[in-house]
């Protein structure tokens, strides 16, 4: 909890007397996601434009749904139908901000007190207190061949998020899980000596228990989070909960990948300037298992500008680093503005500080064009001659969504490249890295590979989701003991020499992951999923893993849980 207490002083002076309405946040990976990113692109509207920043502020995203659905009705803008009800629906589920409509209130609520909202178990709205409770849950048995384990996932729990006099808002989400996942995702935790893992960990969770047979894990995912605004245009936010930078289906800076961390977010938001200042407190890489003990602690600051270059325009600038102090945060890094490498400098601290590029174009109401460049360290003249420079560390990342495309209504297709050079990510020790909890923070690949995504998600009918998602990478594992830059927990200090290093080098491997979802929503967020999985895994040396998956369930009020690496 350090970095609580040293963020205390700068929430005193940036609290004044009076606060303003506040909002909680629309969760990660939720149907939503895909309406915003739409309506982003079919309106050309410059506010959304600043979704690259997740998850949203409920408050400012129904405000901007509300009037894109103005522009539609006005004849400005063309949705479809499936648009229009997709409106109606956002919009009943965040009716703390929409202007009330008829289809709000349920014509039959369960024994008077239940669902008076279709979209909510339980609401109340009063006029200085908000309060929404929804249960959680999601069941998938997964069948896959030639393993003979009963695997599975099961989640249950509650989500609560509420408001008190329009000035301070809060959620919480709160689930007990158990699972037994496809072997490939056992090998991330179930250490058999043939995984390439350096510390066990469950994708997306912290601390996890053994659960029954080999391979089943149990687990709590806890988040939550307490917002309220500092002045008219400056939004404060205390959480433990996940963030993601991007507008693609992966991230370079920062992903949802990793486990839920603590933060502190400074969103300040005027004129064509979205500006965020993010403190989380994360941590280091270490093995499971022993007594119980006070894990060490790491830190993450980022300062995120994003301005509206133009209304289809959007340039971000994204300046990060990750330390560590024996017994306290660095003050240095307290200050909220760009840069943090000079203050790195100016301390003569190692640390492992980046900067990044962020770029989102959207075409003529049609297309929209993004693309990440990060870089980690380079060395301009070796990065000139091609040599292969180890600290030449870099990513980047393009992509291209298309709403309706080629015309036919309510398909969507989603294009994407991403490439990491070796030792990106990695630093001289375990808190330097950029990882938390044992997994990487920003793409789950690590380093030293190039990945191509395509997506193609269809709507036949409002409650029906068709997706097909083909995601194909190479990558250079460590081989014979020697460290080529893929396992970003190594210490790029292990490498055996400084020139020479291209992506793929080392063990080379090829994968191919194949996914075939169909959802059906029975009821406002009640969905039946059927998945069909089918990857692919060839190591130049040590054999081919392929892997075929068939799971079944349902979830209600929760984002389907993937592994798709």
């Amino acid at each position: 909890m350090q970095i609580i207490t040293s963020v205390r002083i700068l929430v005193f002076f940036l609290l004044p007397v009076s606060l303003f309405s506040q909002s909680s946040y629309v969760p990660l990976g939720t149907k939503e996601d895909d309406l915003l990113n739409r309506l982003e692109i079919k309106s050309g509207d410059s506010v959304l434009n600043f979704s690259t920043v997740k998850p949203y502020n409920r408050r400012l995203a129904t405000r901007e749904v509300e009037y894109i659905d103005s522009l539609e009705e006005a004849g400005v803008i063309k949705l479809t139908k499936t648009d229009k009800y997709d409106i109606q629906r956002f919009l009943m589920s965040n009716s703390e901000w929409a202007t009330p409509r008829p289809e709000f209130v349920s014509k039959k609520p369960i024994l008077k007190s239940f669902y008076k909202n279709p979209a909510n178990l339980f609401e109340l709205n009063t006029k200085d207190f908000f309060l929404v409770g929804n249960p959680v849950i999601q069941y998938q048995q997964m069948y896959e061949r030639g393993n003979k384990q009963n695997l599975f996932y099961n989640s249950r729990g509650i989500s609560i998020r509420g408001m008190i006099s329009h000035k301070i808002a809060f959620d919480l989400y709160v689930t007990d899980n158990q699972e037994r996942d496809p072997l490939y995702v056992q090998k991330l935790y179930v250490q058999d000596g043939t995984s390439n893992v350096r510390y066990p960990a469950v994708p997306g969770v912290r601390f996890y228990k053994n659960f029954k047979a080999v391979g089943g894990v149990d687990y709590f995912d806890n988040r939550g989070s307490v917002s309220f605004n500092a002045s008219k245009y400056i939004d404060l936010q205390l959480g433990y909960d996940r963030n993601f930078i991007g507008d693609g289906y992966r991230s370079l800076f920062m992903s949802d990948y990793s486990p839920n961390a603590l933060f502190f977010k400074i969103n300040t938001r005027i004129w064509k300037l979205n500006y965020e200042n993010l403190f989380m407190e994360l941590i280091p890489d270490n093995l499971r298992g022993g007594p119980d003990r006070v894990l060490p602690r790491k830190y993450f600051r980022m300062n995120y500008l994003s301005v509206n270059a133009t209304k289809w325009l959007n340039v971000g600038l994204f300046d990060a680093v990750v330390f560590g102090r024996e017994n306290h945060f660095d003050f240095q890094y307290l200050i909220p503005v760009l840069f943090l490498r000079p203050a790195e400098s100016d301390i003569g601290s190692g640390d492992n500080a980046a900067v990044g590029l962020n770029v989102k174009a959207n075409i003529k109401k049609k297309v929209q064009l993004y693309g990440q460049l990060y870089l980690d360290e380079f060395v301009l003249k070796e990065l000139v001659k091609s040599t292969g420079f180890w600290a030449n560390k870099y990513g980047y990342q393009f992509g291209a969504k298309y709403p309706d495309a080629f015309g036919i209504n309510n398909l969507d297709v989603q294009l994407e490249t991403n490439r990491v050079r070796p030792f990106t990510y990695s630093h001289n020790d375990a808190v330097g890295d950029y990882t938390h909890y044992n997994q990487a923070f920003a793409h789950p690949l690590g380093a030293n590979f190039h990945e191509y995504i395509g997506i193609l998600k269809y709507r036949p009918a409002k409650k029906l989701y068709l997706n097909a998602k083909a995601i194909y990478y190479y990558q250079g594992l460590d081989s014979a003991g020697i460290n080529f830059g893929s396992n970003i927990t190594s210490s790029y200090v292990t490498r055996q020499k400084d020139f020479g290093y291209n992506v793929g080098d080392g063990n080379k491997v090829t994968s191919m992951n194949i996914n075939l979802l169909a959802s059906y929503e029975i009821k406002e967020n009640l969905f039946i999923d059927a998945n069909l999985q089918h990857r692919t895994y060839n190591k130049a040396v040590g054999g081919s893993f392929p892997t075929t998956v068939f799971s079944f369930g349902f979830r209600w009020n929760m984002a389907r849980r993937n592994f798709d690496f």
